[in-house]
């Protein structure tokens, strides 16, 4: 029978470090072709909207969806978690946070093969739910040593930067104005809903990787032009769903700026096809738009571990 696992129970067998790990195997196989991806539908009503992502993992042996729904300021996650040997239903599980660990994940991945192997001073723009795995993920594949933190709210940055520096042992500074997040950042993030850029592309030092982790409607933009063009190599989790919905790009992209053959997918670096990082004075861009595909991975890591360690309840289906 299918196990439910519900929001705490994934919270307690779910790790970055689990995480790190199937996402990253997922970009290899996505890479090297041996998965389906299918980019997020959305199904708007007058009240709200859902929005449906499914994906494939035969040489893990097992497909899925997550739907989630955002009505009123309230959004509901649920992942579908199927076999690919015989399509029965492995698990039902609440995805919300499931969803923030694959999302930091995806981030700390690109940041292995994009950053540099010294970087160490990072800059994160935005102070929500989403930003706190970023950092976490981040901080597990280099060895930070400060942290600057920019949100518009004084008081939520500031609690943000006390709450991060207790859990990651590293030094967690709010920062007063944007710049003061960018100069000087081997790393910069962006996870916000901002539909203007956050920073001006010019501030960024030789060098940096910017993980940009906000931009999954078209009509968003967190980074400027400034920043696209000044990036040597410019990745994305999925140039099919880039070009659907990476506010980032379709703008440089439509004023001739950007052409999509210049943007390459971060499963073809993780399984070797292209280089990553070449050169330490190069700025190199990751656009996350959040896929299926990571989804499943961690879904599955979840599962197996609840069968073993006999967490959550069996469903009559």
């Amino acid at each position: 029978m299918p196990l439910f696992l519900t929001e705490d129970d994934v919270a307690r067998l779910l790790t970055m470090d689990d995480a790190l790990r199937a996402v990253e195997e997922a970009f290899r196989q996505h890479g090297q072709g041996s998965t389906v991806n299918r980019p997020r539908t959305r199904v708007r009503v007058p009240q709200g909207i859902l929005h449906v992502m499914a994906a494939g993992l035969p040489p893990e042996g097992v497909l899925g969806f997550k739907a989630y729904t955002a009505f009123g300021g309230t959004v509901r996650f649920h992942v579908h978690l199927y076999s690919a040997e015989d399509g029965r239903l492995l698990a039902l599980m609440e995805a919300d946070r499931l969803g923030q660990i694959r999302t930091g994940a995806a981030s700390g991945v690109a940041t292995r093969y994009l950053a540099r192997p010294d970087a160490s001073v990072v800059g994160i723009f935005g102070t929500g739910w989403q930003a706190r795995s970023q950092l976490q993920a981040v901080c597990a594949v280099r060895t930070v040593r400060e942290v600057r933190a920019y949100g518009r709210d004084p008081a939520r940055r500031a609690a943000f930067s006390r709450e991060m520096e207790a859990t990651l042992g590293v030094p967690v500074r709010p920062a007063s104005e944007p710049r003061a997040a960018v100069e000087g950042a081997d790393i910069v993030i962006t996870i916000t809903t901002a539909k203007t850029p956050v920073f001006d592309g010019r501030w960024l030092a030789a060098g940096s990787h910017v993980n940009a982790a906000g931009s999954n409607f078209a009509e968003r933009q967190e980074i400027d032009e400034a920043t696209v063009t000044a990036a040597r190599l410019i990745v994305v989790d999925s140039k099919e769903q880039a070009r659907i919905e990476c506010g980032d790009l379709i703008g440089p992209v439509s004023r001739g700026l950007l052409s999509w053959d210049q943007v390459h997918e971060l499963g073809e670096v993780v399984a070797g096809k292209i280089p990553g990082r070449e050169r330490a004075g190069d700025i190199t861009l990751f656009e996350s738009q959040g896929l299926a595909l990571e989804d499943v991975a961690v879904a599955a890591v979840v599962y197996r571990k609840a069968v073993r360690e006999q967490v959550g309840r069996e469903l009559s289906l």
